[in-house]
């Protein structure tokens, strides 16, 4: 359960907003001297939120949406974290930012954001975000004098999450650098808590315990309440913008969460556009209702406008004369899901909007009228083939080029986004044609399965888990993460010749992921078979630092020392802060017995990350070599608390 700072209570702020507006219809002129906030909820469907109509109780959004625009018919252009993002700053389509999933991919550090653009007309930049898979290594930070991705819940325990952060320690952030700015800024705050796991806190988890989801969301508004409270003390008017990145399917169409499909409860957002000015208490404000659709790509040219900032040439446009005129003009829209296509070589979703008609392009083409189907229960692509035939056509004009192979992420980066729900590693071989049996619909069973194995290997219900993901290799026999799992399950169950043979096996039926192979490597290594790992591994390492890691400890765990060493330095020339690199490196040099840069490596690794017990234990040994044993003694005692048993038998020695 995430313990947040504080469970702030937003009736009051939202009660205080309607006091002070009511009749004059809001609007917003190009302004230079106003702040500019960008606020991004994670997983936030819009027929959630109060003001949509939704169970959700959400005053501060609401109260932002009944004196500014909301507009009910806007979409995002991904349906996954990153990638929609990139898309918001960026002002472009993911095709042209390049960004195709939460993994392998890199924000090209020459594109312009919104914190570049803003940034030359005096504004001051920072971004706070709430979870991982917005994590500086991904390449948003452009523009940003602070890009706070500190994953730490800061509560009273401390205590360090890897994978997000809860909405009140993200305001608090925020909160705390907007009190410092003497001039107008800009700041983007994203709140990552309605993702799952829903786990809302306190009297939110009580009053929605059937409805998890819709209390999370309900607490990530009264988390943001502070945030809109304190916009309305400064000495200038702030514009404020909320949004959500992708919305959550909670099972429709047979999706849990979201990647897979690109269905409106995934692909549908809320926005709203308000403004905060302390200098207009008093004054009546009306909000409006806007039909109009609206996209993702249109947030940065009305961010820019509001500036009276002139936007380059983007794809979308701005918004402020929609919000005038209460309507605008109905452009199209490009949408895709390309997780399945990039980690798992399934058929890449891609489609279009016009007006209420939605086009998915895949293997079994769909077009749905959103006006009469809002649900997308009835495919009317045959039935009504002309149109089809236009919206096809219409997607054609997006140039959309296929999505770049995936590149490799370390094993960090990959675990920390599989622990939030998301397929990650992947780097299939993106096909030029698919048939219909790589359609998602057609393999949204297989995703069913992978979540029930998943299930069940957490409950440690192992041999279910087992049986279930033979069936999806069964069903499906490129399912990598099929793969994967069922061979950990085997490992974890000491059954390693049953690992290292499912491995094998899904070399053989065709998996290109290198993942699977390093792994192969690092199973066949600690099962007693080094030097077949060192065979599998040395000719395909290049410069991945997990194939590196895994041939270098292989070597180790052959007796070649020297040769393990050569891999380790050969790592860290690439990558010369990876603390597993200098803690395997010392290693080796002590089983050469170099001491003396044993110890300069190991010191490195632990001052890197002191959460290596390895490290502690080798040093120790280091230590205890060159007549240094009580100080060996409290490096073991360090690496015990981590939970190393050999340091805790070096212990029991010297005792």
């Amino acid at each position: 359960m995430r313990r947040r700072l504080f469970a702030a209570s937003a009736a009051f702020a939202g009660l205080t907003a309607c006091s002070w507006f009511g009749g004059q219809t809001f609007t917003i002129a190009p302004k230079a001297d106003r702040n500019i906030l960008l606020v991004t909820i994670d997983t936030l469907r819009a027929d959630v939120l109060g003001a949509y109509g939704g169970r959700a109780v959400t005053p501060n959004l609401d109260a932002l949406a009944a004196h500014g625009a909301r507009f009910e018919f806007a979409h995002a252009h991904a349906v996954v974290t990153l990638v929609s993002h990139a898309s918001i700053l960026t002002g472009t389509y993911p095709y042209e930012h390049g960004i195709r999933d939460n993994t392998g991919y890199r924000l090209d550090a020459r594109r312009p954001t919104a914190a570049t653009l803003l940034k030359p007309g005096g504004f001051s930049t920072a971004a706070f975000v709430g979870g991982f898979p917005l994590d500086r290594r991904f390449g948003l930070t452009g523009g940003f004098d602070v890009y706070d991705d500190r994953m730490t819940k800061a509560g009273v325990t401390g205590d360090i999450a890897e994978r997000e952060r809860p909405a009140d320690v993200v305001v608090k952030s925020a909160l705390d650098w907007i009190n410092a700015q003497p001039g107008k800024w800009f700041a983007w705050v994203h709140v990552y808590d309605p993702h799952e796991p829903y786990e809302p806190p306190g009297e939110f988890a009580s009053r929605f315990a059937s409805e998890p989801y819709v209390g999370e969301v309900s607490w990530t508004d009264a988390a943001l309440g502070p945030l809109f409270d304190r916009l309305r003390a400064l000495s200038r008017p702030t514009l404020v913008l909320v949004t959500g990145d992708h919305g959550e399917s909670l099972g429709e169409h047979g999706e849990r969460t979201h990647s897979l499909f690109a269905y409106e409860p995934t692909l549908r957002v809320p926005l709203i556009v308000s403004e905060i000015d302390p200098s207009s208490r008093g004054a009546k404000i009306k909000g409006r209702i806007i039909t109009t659709p609206v996209r993702h790509v249109d947030l940065l040219p009305t961010l820019l406008a509001s500036a009276g900032i002139a936007a380059p040439r983007f794809p979308g446009s701005s918004l402020l004369d929609a919000i005038a005129a209460g309507r605008g003009p109905e452009r199209p829209s490009y949408f895709e899901a390309m997780s399945a296509a990039v980690t798992r070589g399934w058929a890449p979703l891609r489609g279009v909007l016009v007006g209420r008609e939605k086009y998915i392009d895949l293997p079994i083409v769909e077009l749905y009228d959103l006006a009469s189907d809002p649900k997308e229960a009835s495919n009317v692509a045959q039935a009504r083939s002309d149109r089809t035939r236009v919206m096809v056509e219409t997607l054609k004009q997006f140039n959309v080029a296929p999505p770049a192979r995936a590149q490799q992420e370390t094993a960090e980066t990959v675990e920390r986004l599989r622990s939030l729900g998301y397929i990650g590693g992947g780097s299939a071989t993106v096909h030029e044609k698919y048939t219909d049996a790589d359609d998602p619909k057609r393999l949204v069973e297989i995703e069913q399965l992978l979540t029930k194995g998943n299930d069940a290997f957490r409950a440690n219900r192992i041999d279910e888990a087992i049986d279930t993901y033979r069936s999806i290799i069964a069903k499906r026999p490129d399912t990598e993460d099929a793969y994967r799992k069922l061979a950990l399950a085997y490992w974890r169950t000491n059954r390693q010749q049953l690992a290292i043979q499912t491995l094998e096996s899904a070399l053989r039926n065709g998996i290109t992921q290198s993942e699977v192979r390093i792994k192969l490597g690092q199973y066949l290594a600690e099962g007693g078979q080094p030097a077949k790992a060192i065979e599998l591994l040395k000719d395909t390492a290049g410069t991945d630092p997990d194939a590196l890691v895994a041939l270098g400890n292989a070597y180790t765990i052959a007796g070649r020392f020297a040769d393990a060493a050569t891999i380790f330095r050969r790592l860290l020339a690439a990558d010369p802060n990876n603390a597993v690199a200098h803690q395997d490196l010392g290693i080796a040099q002590l089983q050469l017995k170099d001491l003396r840069n044993a110890e300069v490596s190991l010191r490195r690794a632990i001052q890197l990350d002191p959460a290596l017990a390895g490290a502690y234990t080798a040093l120790g040994v280091v230590l205890a070599n060159t007549g240094r044993v009580p100080e060996a003694i409290e490096t073991w005692k360090r690496a015990v608390a981590l939970g190393d048993t050999n340091a805790a038998d070096n212990l029991r020695a010297v005792r």
